[in-house]
Parts: C-alpha cells; sequence; structure tokens
C-alpha cells in the first residue's frame, strides 16, 4: 500500500500538482512535512521550463529550433 501512495505522489507532482494539494489528498496536516518526504520525487525547474515553452511553441503553431547541441 505504501509502494501505491508513493507512486500516486510522484504523478501528481510530475503533472505539477502543488504540494499544498497533494499534502490534503494525502491526509498529512502539514505541507511542509509532504514536501520533505516527496521534494526528491519533484520535476527539475529545468525540466518544468522546458514544458512551459514547449506548450507555448505549440499553442502559438510554431516548432521548436532543435540546435546541434541540444534543445
Amino acid at each position: 500500500m505504501h509502494a501505491l501512495r508513493h507512486f500516486y505522489a510522484s504523478v501528481l507532482l510530475d503533472a505539477g500538482e502543488s504540494v499544498k494539494a497533494l499534502s490534503g489528498y494525502l491526509g498529512h496536516s502539514d505541507p511542509g512535512f509532504t514536501l520533505r518526504v516527496y521534494m526528491h520525487l519533484m520535476p527539475s525547474s529545468d525540466g518544468r521550463t522546458r514544458r512551459a515553452v514547449d506548450k507555448l511553441y505549440e499553442g502559438l503553431g510554431w516548432a521548436p529550433v532543435l540546435r546541434p547541441d541540444g534543445p
């Protein structure tokens, strides 16, 4: 059951759910506790930034230009 709970938390965090909301879903009274337990599962800011910019380009109908050394 613990692994399923951990999986649930990781899916929500990867999808961008807030720690405060996740804390409530898990029944934690303190979002700080949730953050301390699941911090390692939170997507990196680099990944969030890339996804945000990609969504912007997709909404405008543009495709990002890939450089030879990476995106």
